[in-house]
């Protein structure tokens, strides 16, 4: 098995988290069901064979993905391959932060995979054309920066008032509240509603919605043992009923029923 990872330098470094490489990875089941986190990521596949979305429910294949694809920010759970035998490069952006590297607004890949032809014509296959020809992960992930750096460098910034709300909303969501962010950056409600939406993909209000869901997914995967009224409340939730209804949407179970499943990895689960 191969697993390594990759930090990228400035400027890249403030939107990209973490370049990740993964090959001949072996787990003891195929399908897994992958939680909205608030990320995107543009995934590079250096196998020819495809790798298929399935239905949440019935595990049916629903869509091929090839070579090189993007998945936007989810608002709701996605089922997946677990990776088994796969050789994929993963290009993980920080949260709200893949904006620049998009010709369109990002809810237009809200809870989508697309492939990249048809985002950015031909430019990110010849890219996998170029690595395949290199063995060397270390040269690989350089070649990545060097061509996301070159190709996006004129457009490498944000919006700050954005930047600043999902900071907050990332760090402290359980202490924000919408109505006092807004206040804080000037804008109306709406006007600001809009403007995060184009630029995340999402409304503020979803956007803190899933952030809290995550901090919730920590809390129970380090917990041993749980005071679910206490977990509702130190995550941001109104009530017990709001936090159970929003961690069945994000996940597909109740808080209960995930402290029950065990993974190895946040945010991924077993489900065939």
């Amino acid at each position: 098995m191969i697993y390594q990872i990759h930090m990228p330098v400035a400027p890249l470094n403030q939107f990209v988290e973490v370049f990740i490489y993964f090959e001949r990875v072996e787990h003891g089941h195929k399908v897994d069901r992958f939680l909205p986190n608030g990320d995107t990521e543009i995934l590079i596949d250096f196998h020819d064979t495809p790798q298929y979305v399935y239905d949440n429910h019935s595990l049916k294949e629903i869509q091929a993905c090839h070579h090189v694809w993007a998945s936007g920010l989810r608002t709701e759970p996605i089922t997946i391959p677990s990776g088994n035998g796969s050789a994929m490069m993963v290009i993980s952006f920080k949260k709200g932060m893949a904006a620049p590297f998009f010709p369109f607004p990002m809810d237009e890949i809200r809870d989508c995979v697309v492939d990249a032809d048809l985002i950015w014509g031909s430019e990110f296959g010849d890219l996998r054309e170029r690595l395949l020809e290199i063995k060397d992960v270390s040269k690989r992930f350089e070649m990545v920066e060097e061509f996301l750096l070159g190709t996006f460098a004129s457009r490498l910034s944000m919006n700050p008032c954005v930047s600043f709300a999902i900071g907050e909303m990332t760090n402290n969501p359980d202490q924000v509240s919408i109505g006092r962010m807004n206040a804080q950056i000037g804008y109306s409600q709406k006007h600001f509603g809009e403007m995060f939406r184009r630029h995340i993909g999402v409304t503020p209000k979803s956007f803190l919605k899933i952030m809290r869901f995550q901090k919730a997914v920590r809390t129970i995967d380090a917990a041993t043992e749980i005071d679910w009224a206490s977990v509702a409340t130190e995550c941001g939730f109104y009530d017990q009923a709001h936090f159970i209804n929003d961690f069945k949407h994000f996940s597909g179970f109740t808080p209960e029923q995930y402290s029950k499943i065990h993974t190895n990895y946040q945010n991924y689960i077993p489900v065939g």
